[in-house]
């Protein structure tokens, strides 16, 4: 009966892929329904099997379990501009974007060999981004910039309008989903110490709409300057799918009866490139998944309070297609976009502070909260490129608890607030069109998950 509980659960997590994910840059604020409940910090607890997304040594501390959940994601993002009364009859607009609810799985095992060896996999969403913006904010007509008075700098001179915020026709907007399946092994080299490693085996899916004004931006075969052909790979493409590896290794020490500290070092996940994207990208379609590590701390300050912290940094900065300023290639516009150099999204590196505390209520009942602070990774030079990206998150509020169903069993659950933050920034169109308009996005996101987990023997 276990045995169906656990294939049909892993089936169940592979079928449904992450999405819309956008907390810390683009990683999630926590993975598992207890790290979620306490700020996302879990890189020295062993309270689930989710060694192979929080710190591959924890797996040889829970024992034989299986943790299976869904997280209900709803993100609210905004975008707009103001001040462009100079563009002829003006680009000033502003839009919410739809598809705000989206299922989150998650899906842990772990299996004891012998006392001091475990073997697992952690199935989880690394990261991703939706936005879907309606089309229509600027009105069409030759006299508007959108249109043919520019005099080639964009598609959308060949199209009739009315058009979207980036002056493509139609929707606007993108969907980047990652799914992570990291099997992993562990094992004690003493009575308080251990080491862990987990294989990642990522897929990620992404598609792109509404970006027909930027044709003239791309560099076909990866030249820059080169002049743009109808037909390239930038814009409504459909999904494009590619797959990739990496390494995640982690050590986790119980130092005293009260503390123990963890560490996490996660290696850039290499994913093959997106050809049907390779014109929108810098780099010609290549789009790997970042480098991170993970330094924690938990204490156990009684016997029902424990307090947890994590710090850990995400190195977007190492991804060109990422990283790249939008304002790279300055003025000009031809052959902007899909170059090693090209113009990318402008995204830092991130350095994350997490905390949270979990109380036993009950002999059944815990209880726990936490916060989570990350810095922004988009300046206001790169606004306008972030449009379809707003990954402006910075602070969460966690709470949660743990409700024992029976000595074999329990049920999760955590609620995260992202609050509200906007970066502002004059338009990238400023460049080309001479004008002082600002571009403005923002965002804000809740979440409530649950999880089911069983005891194994």
């Amino acid at each position: 009966m276990k045995r169906t509980v656990l294939v049909s659960a892993l089936l169940a997590v592979l079928g449904i892929p992450s999405l819309a994910l956008a907390t810390d840059g683009y990683f999630p604020h926590g993975y598992g329904m207890k790290a979620k409940g306490m700020g996302g910090a879990s890189t020295a607890m062993a309270d689930d099997a989710f060694g192979g997304a929080n710190n591959p040594a924890s797996m040889v501390w829970v024992g034989n379990r299986l943790d299976v959940g869904v997280d209900l994601f709803s993100p609210r993002r905004d975008i707009s501009r103001s001040g462009s009364s100079g563009f002829g009859t003006g680009m000033d607009g502003s839009v919410t974007s739809g598809s705000n609810l989206f299922a989150i799985p998650e899906f842990g095992y772990s299996r004891m060999l012998g006392r001091d060896m475990a073997v697992g996999v952690s199935v989880y969403g690394n990261g991703g981004m939706n936005t879907d913006y309606n089309g229509g904010q600027i009105a069409g007509g030759n006299v508007n910039a959108c249109g043919s008075q520019v005099g080639g700098f964009n598609q959308a001179s060949r199209e009739a309008g009315p058009y979207n915020l980036l002056c493509g026709s139609g929707k606007l907007g993108m969907n980047l989903e990652q799914l992570i399946i990291a099997p992993t092994f562990a094992k004690k080299v003493n009575k308080d110490h251990s080491l862990g490693a987990s294989l990642l085996i990522a897929r990620q899916t992404f598609k792109a709409e509404g970006l027909s004004a930027f044709y003239s931006y791309t560099t076909p075969g990866g030249v820059q300057g080169t002049p743009y052909a109808v037909g390239n790979n930038l814009t409504e493409r459909g999904n494009d799918t590619t797959w990739g590896y990496g390494l995640k290794l982690g050590w986790m020490g119980k130092v005293s009866d009260t503390v123990t500290l963890g560490a996490a070092y996660t290696s850039k996940v290499k994913m093959g490139k997106f050809d049907k994207y390779k014109d929108l990208f810098a780099g010609q379609g290549y789009f790997d998944m970042p480098e991170s590590f993970n330094l924690g701390i938990a204490i156990k300050a009684n016997p029902k309070w424990t307090i947890a912290a994590d710090y850990q940094r995400i190195d977007y900065s190492g991804i060109k297609s990422v990283a790249n300023p939008s304002t790279n290639g300055g003025l000009t516009i031809g052959g902007t976009l899909g170059c090693d150099t090209c113009r990318g999204f402008g995204w830092q590196s991130v350095n994350v502070f997490k905390i949270g505390a979990e109380y036993q209520y009950s002999p059944k009942l815990i209880l726990r909260a936490g916060y989570n602070h990350s810095d922004n990774p988009i300046q206001s030079r790169d606004v306008t490129f972030n449009i379809i990206a707003p990954g402006v998150i910075k602070d969460h509020a966690t709470l949660g608890f743990t409700y024992s169903l029976s000595n074999e069993s329990e049920l999760t659950m955590a609620y995260m607030h992202a609050f509200k933050n906007s970066v502002s920034g004059p338009s990238l169109f400023n460049n080309w069109l001479g004008d002082n308009a600002t571009d403005k996005i923002q965002m804000y996101e809740n979440s409530l998950g649950i999880a089911y987990s069983m005891k194994l023997k």
